[in-house]
């Protein structure tokens, strides 16, 4: 992990190995901030969905001691809303680095809906 400094706090930055692993193991929430539709068509497994359009710091839920961790398709949508969690005084909070497209390319597994049959399966790019 790694960090970066904004103009609203400190904010951390995963590796989608190291979300995949603190996922895995129930360590943090995963929070997509992608439209409904994107998550539609393929999502991470146990992530939540809390689209950018009705984003707002003061509805994540509460964790306690357990990180919440945005992601997006890119990393730029998920990044601009943890800096606003941070703006609110919501911190701390932290996103995953070059998004859903990062997962993918890492071969993580992500639920995708099967063209073919319209169900969704868990797939991953080899």
């Amino acid at each position: 992990m790694k960090t970066e400094t904004t103009d609203n706090g400190r904010l951390d930055v995963w590796t989608p190995q190291e979300v995949s692993e603190a996922l895995a193991k129930g360590e943090i929430t995963l929070i997509d901030v992608r439209s409904p539709e994107e998550f539609t068509v393929e999502r991470i497994p146990g992530a939540l969905l809390f689209p950018m359009q009705g984003f707002e710091a003061r509805h994540l839920p509460a964790q306690g001691d357990k990180p919440i961790v945005l992601h997006c398709g890119s990393g730029m949508r998920s990044g601009k809303m943890a800096d606003k969690v941070l703006a609110d005084q919501k911190g701390p909070i932290a996103h995953m680095d070059g998004g859903m497209a990062a997962w993918k390319k890492a071969g993580l597994d992500y639920i995708a809906i099967n063209k073919a049959t319209g169900a969704p399966e868990v797939t991953r790019d080899d």
